[in-house]
C-alpha cells in the first residue's frame, strides 16, 4: 500500500522551503513531504556555481516574509543565499520532511479517491509511489539538466573550452585567459566583472543590448533601521520600502518608457563617459521592463569596462573558428574560453507528466487561475514568481493562498477544488513578458485569459489583496467532496 500524505511539495529550493514553512505553520494538522530531485537542498542557489553568482534583486524582498535577511549585503552572493535557505530549513525543522534524489516523474489524479498518485524516481531510476491529496509544485521554471544553447556553426572547430554557466566546472581556472561571454542578460553581466578580476580580458558579445541599471549592494536605510528597531520590525519596514520603490520604477517605465529609458542611458553615460558608444552597446530596441531589468551592483560591470579589463561587442556570430569567434562584420574575437550565457530552457511543472484518471493533460491547453492553479487540474498549486520584482514576493503569497485554500476545504469537509475556465475566454500568452526564454516555449506554457481570475497580472498589490482576502467560493473554482457524494 502506498504512503499517503495530505500535501506533497515538489522541490527543496528557495520556493519549496518557503512553502514548507508556510505549510507547517498555517496547516499544522496536515501531513506533508518534500520530494527533491537533486541530492541537496537549495535548488538554483546550489546548482549554479559560476563565478560571481548572486541575486538580481534585493534580499529584503527576495528573502522570505517570515525570516529577516540580516546580512549586510542587500545584493547577496549565491553561497550567502544558500546559507539562508539552509538556516530556514533548520530553524523550522523542515529537513526531516525532505526526500532527496526523488524526482517526480508523473502524477495521476484519481477522482474516486480525491488524491494524486505520485510516481517518483531515485538517482538510479528506480521508481516508487505515494499518494497525496494536494500538490504544491515548487520545482522551478527551468530545466536543471541542460541550459539553453543555440546552434553555433563550427563549434567543434574551436580549440579552447566552451562552458555554459549552468554547468560551471568546479575549480576551473580562468586566470590569464582571453574570455568571450556570449549574452547580455543577468548571468552575463554577473560573469563579466567577476571573470575580469583575473582574466587577461573579457568580452561581452551580444546580438542586442539589455537595459542595465547600477545599484549599491548595501541598503543604508536598512542598516540604520536594524540599529534602532527590533530585527523583525526593521526587516518589515525595509521590505515595504523596497516593494514600493520597485513598483514605482516599474509603473513609471510602463507609463513613460522613453523618459525611463533616457534616464537609464544618462546614468550609463555618467558611468562610462561621453566618448563611449552607449547608443550601440547599451540602448535596447525594446522599452524598459518589457524584459527584466538587469541589476549591476556597485557599477562593477561599468568599472571593469572603464578599467579596460572588459569590453562589449554588439554583433552577430557567423561561426566559431579555431582561435575564437568570427563575427558577421568579419572581425574575429580571439578566445581561450567561450562562455555561452545564452539562457535557460523553461519547463512546466518540473517536466512532470500529469494525468486525470489516466488521461494525459497538456499544459499548453490550460488556463491559469490567477497564474497559480490550472483549469481542470484539481488540488494543485504551482509557484511562479514575478518577472518585474523579486520572485519570493509572489512565492510567499502563493504558499499562503495554498494553505488558506486547504484549510477552507478541511473546515468544510471538501476534498477537491478544480478551476473551471469559461468557454469564451480569449487565450493570451502566460505572462506579458517578451524575454526569449518565455517566447521560445509559449505554446507549451499555460495561457492566461482576457479577464480575471484568469489573468496572470504580475502585480504584487493586486495579488496580495486577492490571494489573501478574496472569497474562495466563486465561479472560477469548483469544490467537491467524495465523502458528501458517498453519503448522498
Amino acid at each position: 500500500m502506498s504512503e499517503h500524505f495530505d500535501t506533497l511539495i515538489v522541490g527543496a529550493g528557495l520556493s519549496g522551503i518557503g512553502a514548507a514553512v508556510h505549510h507547517s505553520c498555517d496547516c499544522p494538522n496536515r501531513s506533508f513531504v518534500i520530494l527533491e530531485a537533486r541530492e541537496r537542498i537549495g535548488g538554483t542557489w546550489d546548482l549554479f556555481r559560476y563565478p560571481g553568482i548572486r541575486s538580481d534583486s534585493d534580499m529584503h524582498t527576495l528573502g522570505y516574509d517570515f525570516k529577516p535577511w540580516t546580512d549586510g549585503k542587500a545584493i547577496a552572493d549565491g553561497p550567502a543565499i544558500l546559507k539562508y535557505i539552509k538556516e530556514t530549513a533548520a530553524e523550522y525543522g523542515i529537513q526531516d520532511h525532505i526526500r532527496y534524489s526523488a524526482k517526480v516523474v508523473s502524477v495521476d489524479w484519481k477522482a474516486a479517491h480525491a488524491h494524486w498518485v505520485v510516481t517518483y524516481a531515485d538517482a538510479a531510476g528506480k521508481t516508487s509511489n505515494l499518494t497525496a491529496n494536494f500538490i504544491i509544485s515548487a520545482a522551478g521554471y527551468y530545466k536543471y539538466d541542460e541550459g539553453y544553447t543555440p546552434h553555433f556553426e563550427g563549434r567543434e572547430d574551436f580549440k579552447g573550452d566552451i562552458i555554459h554557466p549552468q554547468h560551471w566546472p568546479e575549480g576551473y581556472a580562468t586566470a590569464g585567459k582571453k574570455i568571450v561571454v556570449i549574452g547580455s542578460g543577468a548571468t552575463a553581466v554577473t560573469l563579466v566583472p567577476s571573470l575580469a578580476d583575473t582574466a587577461d580580458h573579457v568580452t561581452m558579445l551580444q546580438r542586442s543590448p539589455t537595459w542595465i541599471a547600477s545599484r549599491p549592494d548595501v541598503d543604508k536605510i536598512a542598516d540604520v533601521l536594524r540599529k534602532i528597531l527590533p530585527e523583525k520590525t526593521a526587516y518589515k519596514l525595509t521590505r515595504a520600502k523596497n516593494i514600493i520603490y520597485t513598483r514605482y520604477v516599474y509603473n513609471m517605465a510602463q507609463k513613460n518608457p522613453k523618459k525611463m529609458g533616457d534616464y537609464l542611458l544618462k546614468l550609463i553615460r555618467k558611468e562610462l563617459g561621453e566618448n563611449f558608444d552607449v547608443e550601440t552597446h547599451f540602448t535596447p530596441t525594446y522599452n524598459p521592463w518589457d524584459q527584466r531589468l538587469c541589476l549591476v551592483p556597485n557599477s562593477d560591470l561599468f568599472k571593469s569596462m572603464k578599467a579596460g579589463d572588459a569590453s562589449v561587442v554588439t554583433d552577430h556570430i557567423d561561426r566559431f573558428v579555431p582561435e575564437g569567434i568570427l563575427l558577421k562584420s568579419g572581425k574575429v574575437l580571439e578566445a581561450d574560453l567561450i562562455v555561452t550565457a545564452t539562457g535557460l530552457n523553461v519547463v512546466v511543472a518540473g517536466e512532470t507528466d500529469i494525468s486525470i484518471d489516466g488521461v494525459p493533460q497538456h499544459m499548453g491547453d490550460k488556463f491559469g487561475y490567477h497564474g497559480l492553479m490550472f483549469s481542470d487540474l484539481p488540488n494543485m498549486v504551482s509557484i511562479f514568481g514575478y518577472t518585474n520584482a523579486s520572485w519570493t514576493l509572489r512565492a510567499d503569497l502563493i504558499s499562503r493562498f495554498g494553505c488558506r485554500l486547504m484549510n477552507y476545504m478541511d473546515e468544510h469537509d471538501l476534498d477537491a477544488v478544480t478551476p473551471r475556465a469559461p468557454a469564451d475566454l480569449v487565450p493570451r500568452q502566460w505572462i506579458d513578458f517578451e524575454a526569449g526564454y518565455i517566447t521560445r516555449v509559449a505554446d507549451q506554457l499555460p495561457k492566461q485569459g482576457d479577464r480575471d481570475p484568469w489573468q496572470n497580472r504580475q502585480d504584487y498589490k493586486f495579488d496580495k489583496e486577492v490571494l489573501m482576502k478574496s472569497a474562495l467560493e466563486h465561479e472560477g473554482l469548483e469544490f467537491t467532496s467524495t465523502k458528501q457524494q458517498a453519503s448522498a
